[in-house]
């Protein structure tokens, strides 16, 4: 079975000023999810799966969806604020989404089988594709904890408009041991990359260091594995207002009590992305030399 590609697409784009999953940046006015769906069909990937806001639903559907019939199934699912296991209650001053892990969960009725999970606002290249399309791919049927994740150099993925969050890895013989979610990465006055840990210290950063940008691979076990992770989670944070319940919490988790095994998976692609509005000018810039040099034709779909 072909693995599926799972979008999460229901950010607010608060940083970028509008919804940066319907913006078009492409010479044709193609939006960097078109981009992602491009290379997911040719990597492998038989399915890809959204999840939306219940509210941009149309716009979504006009806009987006309609342009990859005929080229690859797609689903639809919707994180809302509200959906939580039962005994748990949103507090009324929630407004913020309750982050990757929670939108993930919105798959867990439609994806049955290995899949990988991607943000619909970077920009990830089409040997990364290949590369995790290979690896689920390969995975004997029924597998379970045996994930993957595409690792980037932190170097090329920063901004200069502003800090970014990465997932900070570390790694022994290509599997990754930890990952820490790091909320503030940026340059500092010497234009080295660093961000401020628990203590407000100042940590600096190889340029190589190698940082998750979300794009995991993950078999079907890992949903039940998040649900109960969730419950722990808002347990302890459902009262903070601004808590997160992102991916490389319960990705460490897991590793660090062995119930999963996370292979590195390593990519010739460069990560690029528009994190802020000012980043804009040069992702467009980025996108038509693609076009120019060949790797995308004129019209993706």
């Amino acid at each position: 079975m072909k693995p599926t590609l799972f979008v999460l697409a229901a950010g607010m784009g608060s940083r970028y000023g509008g919804l940066k999953q319907l913006d078009g940046l492409g010479p044709n006015g193609e939006t960097i999810m078109d981009y992602s769906i491009y290379d997911a069909i040719k990597s492998g990937f038989g399915k890809v799966v959204f999840v939306i806001r219940k509210d941009f639903e149309a716009d979504f559907r006009e806009k987006i969806l309609s342009k990859y019939e005929n080229h690859i199934p797609t689903e639809v699912v919707f994180q809302s604020v509200n959906d939580l296991p039962e005994g748990f209650t949103c507090p009324a001053e929630r407004v913020k989404p309750w982050g990757t892990n929670h939108a993930l969960l919105m798959g867990k009725d439609v994806i049955n089988e290995p899949f990988a999970i991607i943000n619909s606002d970077d920009y990830y290249g089409r040997n990364s594709f290949e590369v995790m399309a290979a690896e689920l791919s390969s995975l004997p049927e029924g597998s379970t904890g045996h994930y993957s994740m595409v690792g980037f150099q932190v170097g090329n993925t920063m901004s200069e408009s502003g800090t970014v969050s990465r997932g900070v890895c570390e790694t022994e013989n290509g599997v990754l041991t930890g990952v820490v979610e790091r909320t503030a990465i940026g340059y500092n006055e010497k234009h080295e990359i660093s961000f401020k840990d628990e203590n407000d210290q100042e940590q600096i950063l190889d340029f190589g260091t190698p940082v998750s940008m979300n794009f995991w691979g993950f078999t079907p076990d890992y949903f039940k594995a998040s649900e109960e992770f969730f419950v722990n989670f808002l347990k302890e944070n459902i009262d903070k207002p601004k808590s997160e319940f992102f991916i490389p919490s319960l990705v460490n988790e897991l590793v660090e009590n062995k119930t999963a095994e996370v292979k590195v998976l390593t990519t010739t692609s460069k990560w690029f992305g528009v994190t802020y509005s000012q980043d804009r000018p040069e992702v467009v810039a980025k996108f038509a030399q693609l076009h120019k040099d060949g790797v995308y034709p004129e019209k993706l779909f």
